[in-house]
C-alpha cells in the first residue's frame, strides 16, 4: 500500500467523519494508489498534476519525439509509448482497467488560435479517445480541450456526439469550463473538461472542484523570483526581436490589440498572462517589460498606448525599447506551473511548444484531487462547502 500523501490523508479523515469506520471498502479505495492511463500526454503536465495528487500513471502515449523525451525525464527512461495512438489503440486491450483515463487530444481544429478546421485530421482524435475509453473501461475519465469546443455553435454536434458516446459506454458525463487563474495558475487560460464516472455523479465532481478554487498570484509575483532574462537563474531566452507595428490595431486595453508585429502581446504583470500558445518561440511569444518587472518603472506599454489613443504618432524606431523582450522558457514553464526542476528536451521552439500545449500542472492537480474525492465516496451534499483539500 502506498504511503499517504497530504491530500489523501485529508480526504480519508473527511470520509471517516462522514461515513464512520464501517465503510472499509471505501477507505481502501482512497488509500490505494489509483492508476492512470494517459493519452496525448505531451511533456507530462496532466500527469504531473495527477502524480502530485497521489495517482500513478501506468501507461502513456505521445506522438511528438521531444515531448516523449521530456515525459521520460520525469517518469523514467522508456516509460512512454511513442507514436500515434491510432497505431497503438490495440495495445490498450492488454492493459487492466485503470482508475482514470486522462488526455487532451490535439485542439488545432477547434482552437480560436488555429484555423478551426473540422476537416483537420487531428480533429478526429477526440473520437479515438472515446474508442480508448470503451476499450479500457476506467472508473472515471477526463477529456481536456479548448473552451471553443464547449461553447461554439459550430461545434455543437461534436460535443453532443462525445457526450452521447460516453453515456452509451456507461458514464455519467457532462461538460465544465474552467479558468486556470481560478485554480492557482497565473494565466487566463480557459479549458473545457468532459468528465465522466461509471458509478458516481458528475455533480459531485463539479462540487468538489469548486472547493479547490484559489486565486492565482499576479504574474509579477509568479515569475519575478527567476531573475532577469539571460541571468543564471533565467537563462533560456527567446531571441525574437520586439518590433513596433507601423499600422497598430488599438483596443481599449494596452494588453490587447496589435501594437507590435507578430501575435505576441505584452503581458500585464499586475494581472494574469493570456493563454500561452503552442506557437511561442518566435514573434508570437508574449512580451515582458523588464524594467517594470525588475526596475520599478511604470509600464512603457501603458504610456505608449495612451499616446496612440490620444492621437499621437507611432514610435519612430522600428525596434521597440530594449526594456521590452520576449517571455523566457523558464517564465513560460512557471506560468504553466511546471515544477522548477522539470527538464524539457528539444530545441527552444520545441520546448515552447511543449509548454504551450500542456495542461497546467496545478490545474491538473486540483482536477485530480476532485476525481480522487469522488471515487472515494464524496457527495456534494455530504460535506461542508468550506472543506478544502490542499
Amino acid at each position: 500500500m502506498a504511503e499517504l500523501d497530504q491530500s489523501t490523508t485529508v480526504i480519508y479523515l473527511l470520509l471517516e467523519i462522514e461515513f464512520g469506520t464501517k465503510h472499509e471498502q471505501m477507505k481502501r479505495q482512497v488509500m490505494d494508489t489509483p492508476s492512470v492511463v494517459s493519452l496525448f500526454s505531451g511533456a507530462g503536465g496532466f500527469d504531473i498534476g495527477f502524480d502530485q495528487a497521489g495517482f500513478q500513471t501506468v501507461w502513456a502515449n505521445e506522438l511528438n519525439i521531444d515531448a516523449c523525451d521530456s515525459f521520460d525525464q520525469k517518469f523514467g527512461d522508456g516509460f512512454i509509448t511513442r507514436g500515434s495512438i491510432i497505431d497503438h489503440i490495440d495495445d490498450l486491450k492488454n492493459l487492466s482497467s485503470p482508475d482514470v483515463l486522462i488526455g487532451g487530444p490535439p485542439c488545432q481544429g477547434f482552437s480560436v488560435a488555429g484555423y478551426m478546421d473540422l476537416n483537420d485530421p487531428r480533429s478526429e482524435l477526440v473520437f479515438t479517445y472515446m474508442k480508448a475509453l470503451r476499450i479500457l473501461k476506467p472508473k472515471a475519465f477526463i477529456l481536456e480541450n479548448v473552451k471553443a469546443l464547449a461553447v461554439l455553435e459550430k461545434f455543437r454536434h461534436i460535443r453532443e456526439r462525445l457526450i452521447r458516446e460516453a453515456r452509451a459506454a456507461g458514464y455519467n458525463t457532462d461538460i465544465v469550463v474552467v479558468k486556470s487563474s481560478d485554480y492557482g495558475v497565473p494565466q487566463a487560460r480557459e479549458r473545457m473538461l468532459i468528465v465522466g464516472f461509471q458509478n458516481h455523479s458528475f455533480d459531485d465532481f463539479e462540487s468538489f472542484l469548486h472547493t479547490q478554487r484559489e486565486p492565482a498570484k499576479p504574474l509579477r509575483k509568479a515569475i519575478s523570483h527567476l531573475g532577469r532574462a539571460g541571468s543564471k537563474t533565467n537563462p533560456r531566452i527567446c531571441k525574437a526581436k520586439v518590433t513596433i507595428a507601423q499600422n497598430p490595431i488599438l483596443r481599449k486595453s494596452p494588453y490587447a490589440g496589435m501594437m507590435f508585429n507578430g501575435q505576441g502581446r505584452p503581458l500585464n504583470l499586475d494581472g494574469y498572462a493570456s493563454t500561452l500558445p503552442a506557437s511561442m518561440g518566435g514573434n508570437r511569444t508574449p512580451i515582458v517589460d523588464e524594467e517594470q518587472l525588475y526596475g520599478g518603472l511604470s509600464p512603457w506599454i501603458d504610456v505608449y498606448h495612451r499616446q496612440l489613443i490620444e492621437g499621437g504618432k507611432v514610435w519612430s524606431n522600428h525596434e521597440a525599447p530594449r526594456r521590452l523582450r520576449r517571455l523566457t522558457i523558464d517564465e513560460a514553464a512557471t506560468i504553466q506551473t511546471f515544477p522548477s526542476k522539470h527538464v524539457f528536451s528539444g530545441k527552444t521552439s520545441s520546448v515552447f511548444s511543449q509548454i504551450g500545449n500542456a495542461v497546467p500542472c496545478e490545474l491538473a492537480r486540483k482536477i485530480a484531487l476532485s476525481v480522487k474525492a469522488v471515487l472515494g465516496g464524496y457527495k456534494s451534499n455530504s460535506l461542508p462547502n468550506q472543506i478544502k483539500v490542499a
